[in-house]
């Protein structure tokens, strides 16, 4: 089991939910990647309103439908490990916004085997 307690960084990634690599979400690449690279953990959000570069509002409110709504992909780890990971980011986010943010873990606890069950 992995253990992360103290200082670490944690990486945003805000992208578009259509956005894709290879017919696949792109969201769903970046999360296994990060598995892949043993990673402690990656969460995506969707959310329900919000515009970036492109200056364009995608909402899910129902009078203004969006098929792309925003998207935040965040993953917490030791520094080298996030560092180490960037490159990767790098290929697979073109458009988009990669952000780096020092942060405390206070608690990092995974599910036991009992537990899981």
């Amino acid at each position: 089991m992995t253990r992360l307690t103290g200082r670490a960084l944690r990486v945003t990634i805000f992208i578009g939910e259509n956005d894709v690599w290879h017919h696949r979400p792109l969201y769903t690449e970046i999360v296994h990647r990060a598995h892949e690279a043993g990673l402690a953990g990656a969460s995506v959000f969707q959310g329900i309103e919000g515009f970036g570069a492109s200056s364009l509002i995608h909402t899910q409110r129902l009078l203004s439908l969006s098929e792309n709504l925003p998207v935040a992909i965040v993953i917490v780890d030791d520094e080298q490990r996030i560092r180490a990971f960037l490159p990767r980011l790098d290929e697979l986010v073109t458009e988009g916004l990669v952000i780096l943010d020092n942060c405390e873990v206070i608690s990092y606890v995974g599910r036991t085997e009992e537990r899981k069950k």
